[in-house]
């Protein structure tokens, strides 16, 4: 077969599918056929690049020419003009704000911080073949393992590069496996924990999407460290394209001889198949896990024992995560040192985040931990979208802790966040601007962990739902003096008596716009006003009657006919009415409707009259 002059790389992760990327790619095959180009282009079907709001993403090599945002209508040209005239087509090229054109895709500024370890493969490789990832050095490492190492030296590897797990709770990866290697029971078990949840996080997903067979190599080399015999791959069902490309490397790696019996012609053997998990955010917690896995409800259960004693089948397991197997590899090639070179004193190597938000760059990156908030944010992630400001960060999921500019330069590493009541998590990271309402954000996440709860412990059961009973008060304008430090009192206690992780770091989306966003729940309870906007109940609607030019357009498009007037008179909104929709404001032709902060006196008066009332009837 002969080599073709051309590497076309299609970002096929689920961010780009989404947008179109499928699509694109037959455009590809058809236009090339036409053109009798099909034996010169390689059209290579690739993992997440990275950059998903710039989706469909494709990359020509031998150059590395990146384009963003291509279209089936864009092909053609790029045919015509960048493979048969060599003129790379300059309108798909990334730009900054200055008009810069970026070529290459190591010329972008995304791209220049981050160190890819765990995500090395994921955008230049087939994760569907097998030979690609050999080509790059895929199962060397379980080779290394398999015929030099014995399972204690291979976790002193692992203990020496500092590595800690990636799911969110930092435990020393190597302790874990140490626990299960001394235990004299015959037959462990090992778990790869896929079983991603937390709203904007999709790291894990998009690992066993680019690079499946590297978490399967991790796995097999932990198995073989702690005496596993058979592994379990737990992965939600809402990742369908993950679960194809894990089962295929599951298949590929026994079709070569690389997963069952006698593995390199030693005497480790091990098996691996797939669980799917039905979404339960709970099910992250790894005795959930277990559970759901065996069967049962994916409940919980009290540790001690841990899974490292009595685990699955009430034997020993190890349960890691996805990005923690992913590092696994490149520790053993790469060394220790090596990778204990990256990072704090505490925090070693690199890390996976999902960048959302209102910032520029969205997407998945890969940086050093110990990078501060400020490069990531700003640098990684290109800064604010327009002319907001940047108001706070919420970091690991729904769990986690908000953290605002004051803390832009604190460095990325598990003590640094835990200190300042975030928390590392399991990489999820949601921007926000200076529009957004920090009581308006705490609920939303409480509302999230309330639904997601199992309901097994009561603090966790009833705690949290009381909590978000507070919360909607005062987002609805019935807060009143002592909600805040009722949130405190119930957060503490929450997080100090709960079973699981779930309910132990659910309170601290509340906690942390408390500690940082305090006058924003004061405004709230005291002036009902929300002063970014955003919960109806503490703002309405008003129309300038200087500029009305009674239309009448504002009246007749309320879906609740709370305006009335004339061309004469103008047009006013009955308060008590409104519903605060702003179907008004949106199709006023001169603009004459504004959004006010603030409950209305009228509306004001008659929440009071009506609490008045109410008290007298107590008494």
């Amino acid at each position: 077969m002969s080599l073709k002059r051309i590497d076309l790389l299609i970002c096929c992760g689920s961010g780009c599918v989404s947008a179109g990327a499928l699509k694109v790619k037959e455009q590809f095959h058809n236009v090339l056929k036409t053109k009798g180009l099909t034996n010169e282009i390689n059209i290579i079907e690739t993992g997440c690049m990275g950059p998903c709001d710039y989706g469909p993403v494709i990359v020509i090599y031998p150059e590395g020419v990146f384009y963003k945002k291509v279209t089936p209508d864009d092909v053609e040209e790029i045919v015509n003009e960048h493979f048969l005239k060599g003129r790379p087509v300059k309108r798909l090229m990334l730009q900054d704000e200055e008009d810069k054109t970026f070529l290459t895709q190591k010329e972008i500024p995304f791209y220049q911080k981050q160190v890819k370890v765990a995500l090395a493969n994921c955008g230049y490789i087939d994760p569907e073949s097998i030979e690609e990832y050999i080509a790059t050095g895929g199962y060397e490492a379980l080779g290394t393992v398999l015929t030099t190492l014995t399972p204690q030296q291979t976790i002193d590897i692992i203990k020496k590069s500092g590595l800690r797990g990636r799911g969110g709770g930092g435990f020393p990866t190597y302790l874990k496996w140490q626990m299960v290697h001394d235990n004299p029971v015959e037959e462990k078990y090992f778990i790869c924990n896929g079983d991603e949840g937390d709203p904007g996080a999709f790291m894990d997903r998009s690992l066993l999407e680019g690079d499946p067979h590297r978490v399967l190599e991790g796995m097999m080399i932990a198995a073989y460290a702690t005496g596993a015999q058979n592994g379990y791959f737990y992965i939600r069902a809402e990742y369908p394209l993950a679960i194809k490309r894990i089962k295929m490397a599951i298949e590929k790696a026994k079709e070569t001889g690389l997963l069952g019996k006698n593995i390199f012609g030693s005497e480790f053997s091990f098996e691996a198949e797939v669980r799917t998990g039905a979404g339960a955010f709970v099910c992250g917690e790894e005795t959930a896990l277990i559970q759901s896995i065996e069967g049962q409800r994916g409940n919980p259960t009290p540790k001690p024992p841990y899974p490292a004693v009595q685990g699955l089948y009430k034997k020993p397991t190890v349960v890691n995560n996805v990005e923690t197997l992913g590092n696994i590899a490149t520790i053993i090639l790469k060394g220790a040192d090596w990778f204990a070179s990256m990072g704090t004193e505490t925090s070693k190597g690199t890390k996976v985040f999902a960048l959302t938000g209102d910032i520029r760059n969205t997407g998945l990156v890969e940086v050093p931990m110990g990078i501060t908030l400020r490069e990531l944010i700003f640098d990684v992630g290109g800064g604010m979208i327009g002319d907001h400001k940047f108001k706070a960060v919420q970091l690991g999921g729904p769990s986690g802790g908000c953290l605002t500019t004051q803390h832009l330069d604190v460095p990325i590493d598990y003590e640094s966040l835990k200190e300042r009541g975030a928390m590392m998590g399991s990489g999820g990271v949601i921007v926000m601007n200076e529009e957004k309402c920090m009581v308006n954000v705490a609920k939303f996440f409480m509302d999230f962990c309330v639904d997601e709860s199992c309901g097994k412990c009561s603090p966790c059961k009833i705690g949290l739902k009381q909590m978000l009973e507070i919360l909607k008060r005062i987002d609805s304008g019935y807060g009143k003096e002592g909600d805040i430090e009722e949130l405190q009192h119930l957060g503490e206690t929450i997080s100090k008596i709960s079973l699981c992780g779930l309910g132990q770091t659910a309170p601290n989306p509340v906690l942390s716009t408390i500690r940082y966003f305090r006058d924003e729940y004061e405004a709230h309870i005291r002036d009902k006003s929300c002063a970014n906007k955003v919960c109806p109940d503490l703002m309405h609607f008003e129309i300038d009657k200087d500029k009305c030019i009674g239309c009448s357009l504002c009246a007749r498009k309320c879906p609740v006919s709370c305006i009335s007037g004339s061309r004469e008179e103008k047009y006013t909104i009955n308060q008590l009415s409104c519903i605060k929709c702003g179907t008004c404001m949106d199709v006023c032709p001169v603009k004459a409707i504004s959004k006010i902060p603030g409950m209305h006196p009228e509306v004001k008066a008659m929440r009071e009259a009506e609490e008045l009332q109410k008290q007298n009837q107590e008494e």
